[in-house]
């Protein structure tokens, strides 16, 4: 699942004399937070206490692997009651998991390479900087309106920006990054980098007609696979170096 809305509250950037919003990192994350405690309101969250210790026994070793400043972030954990397939994770430090993805990712090693994945995007800023892309490209063209008589100003600007928010697919780059990035993330939290392989294959048995909605504009399935393969060998290195560092989950489904 995506999230929709970037409030309006965008600082302007004068470039060529039009007023260009440029979307800040701090102003992402608090446009995440308002939403992140939206959807908790709107959902019900899980009240199975061992689902929900298992989780956030995955998603705190994740975390603890993280540069700075994100190692550092209070991380907060939502587990959502649904039958979904999904999962997300949002800037300044949030994550949801929807309970049908434990259909699919059936140990704490799956689970770990679908965190490690999400929380990536967090970390290499794909969300900040395709909604900066955006803004920066739909304001040229209102800016052209405007001075061809159109009447656009900074509002009608940020009011677009209110339409960007964080519900744009992730590009075929994003993805490919965030899955080598999230591979070691996860070896380096003492998960087995392979059992990423078995994900997938459960993905496609489960998923005949296409793959779940948060997975829309992944890599198909086998070519993800074979991807995943060639990074295998470094992140195989990295996780032998996290278990002989004694780091070594036992997270219990």
């Amino acid at each position: 699942m995506r999230f929709s809305s970037l409030a309006p509250v965008l600082p302007a950037l004068l470039l060529g004399g039009c007023a260009v919003p440029i979307v800040s990192e701090s102003e992402l994350e608090s446009e995440s937070a308002r939403q992140f405690q939206e959807m908790r309101a709107q959902m019900p969250a899980s009240t199975d206490v061992r689902t929900r210790a298992y989780i956030n026994c995955v998603s705190s070793a994740i975390v603890q692997q993280l540069e700075k400043p994100y190692v550092d972030e209070d991380w907060e954990v939502e587990v959502f009651e649904s039958e979904d397939i999904n999962a997300f994770a949002m800037p300044g430090g949030r994550i949801g998991v929807f309970t049908g993805l434990l259909a699919v990712a059936e140990n704490q090693d799956q689970l770990a390479a679908v965190i490690g994945h999400e929380v990536a995007h967090v970390t290499q800023q794909h969300s900040l900087k395709r909604v900066n892309r955006e803004m920066t490209t739909r304001a040229g063209v209102i800016a052209g309106t405007a001075v061809l008589g159109g009447g656009y100003g900074v509002g009608d600007v940020l009011s677009m920006g209110a339409q960007l928010g964080l519900s744009l697919p992730f590009s075929r780059g994003n993805e490919i990054e965030a899955d080598t990035v999230g591979l070691n993330y996860m070896a380096a939290a003492g998960f087995n980098p392979a059992e990423s392989i078995q994900l997938w294959k459960n993905m496609g048995r489960k998923n005949k007609l296409g793959p779940p909605q948060f997975l829309s504009t992944h890599p198909s399935g086998d070519n993800r696979i074979q991807e995943l393969i060639q990074q295998l060998p470094q992140a195989l290195t990295i996780y032998n170096a996290a278990q002989a560092a004694g780091r070594k989950p036992a997270c219990q489904k």
